[in-house]
């Protein structure tokens, strides 16, 4: 795997390891496996296009689709059964970036309530195309993404269920995404919806509550050791400040680290080897790894 300091996007096809395979349709996969593909495909549209494909192929998904429109960008990625939207994120690691999302106001949503205006933005200069995409799309839909990507689909997945289009999203993963739009939007989104959270990812904690910003979705917190865990309150908050101290112990700004989306492949990969009863060093052999 590759050094997590490094954008995903100066790697080239060679150099990304994959742990998931699709040899069926991708509601087949436990949920946990579903969750490590959806990484994993969030993880590579950072890639070039044609990089893209090639890693896409590895997967079994070989149809590749790749739709910009001012710099607002997401890849179709389909094989026989399934259709997945990723949408392409940034990898905010500088404070001015971080701080813009938190000081975002509202939009009005399409669907119900309000959403961060930046965020709608993005979606939409692309939406017109993706809706296009999917006019006669009778497969399996999904959507994923990471950091901002995140938050692209999470509006996306919901406009599916206003659009005339013919299929309606089965599931929605993100990973790090930022709160998305308010309580009103919250309440009318009724997406099976898994938003992983890893420990202290900053990007997870903005646009602020105090304007109003909620999450949607099902979250999957991974704590400091990279475990799937259940905690809340003063356990929540005993993990994030021993989060924090080890990455200083370890020169690194955990707040920031844990946005990686590396780290979420890993830790997700981790919790599929445990979920399996697969002792770390003996993971089963895939195609990728021969």
């Amino acid at each position: 795997m590759r050094s997590e300091k490094t954008p995903i996007s100066s790697f080239s096809d060679e150099q990304i390891e994959l742990y998931s395979s699709v040899t069926g349709p991708i509601d087949q996969l436990t949920k946990l496996r579903r969750s490590l593909l959806m990484a994993e495909l969030s993880m590579i549209s950072y890639l070039l296009e044609p990089e893209v494909s090639r890693v896409a192929a590895r997967l079994n998904l070989d149809s590749v689709r790749f739709l910009d429109r001012d710099g607002a960008q997401a890849y179709i990625l389909e094989n026989e059964f399934d259709c997945v939207i990723a949408c392409r994120g940034t990898e905010p690691n500088e404070w001015n970036d971080i701080r813009a999302d938190a000081n975002a106001v509202t939009a009005l949503a399409d669907t119900m309530g309000r959403v961060h205006r930046g965020f709608k933005r993005e979606v939409d200069d692309l939406w017109p195309r993706i809706e296009q995409s999917l006019i006669s799309n009778r497969k399996t839909l999904w959507f994923t993404g990471h950091s901002l990507g995140g938050a692209m689909a999470t509006i996306c997945a919901g406009r599916c269920m206003l659009s005339h289009i013919p299929s309606n999203p089965r599931e929605l993963h993100t990973f790090g995404s930022p709160r998305v739009g308010n309580q009103r939007f919250v309440h009318f989104y009724k997406i099976d919806y898994s938003r992983w959270v890893n420990n202290n990812d900053i990007v997870a904690r903005v646009p602020p509550v105090w304007m109003g910003y909620r999450h949607t979705g099902d979250e999957i917190y991974l704590n400091t050791y990279g475990k799937i865990r259940k905690v809340s309150g003063w356990q929540r908050t005993k993990d994030l400040w021993r989060g924090f101290v080890q990455g200083i112990r370890q020169g690194r700004i955990d707040h920031f680290d844990d946005h990686s989306v590396v780290r979420y492949v890993e830790h997700i990969y981790g919790a599929v080897l445990e979920e399996e009863g697969t002792p770390v060093g003996c993971e089963p052999v895939t195609p990728e790894s021969v």
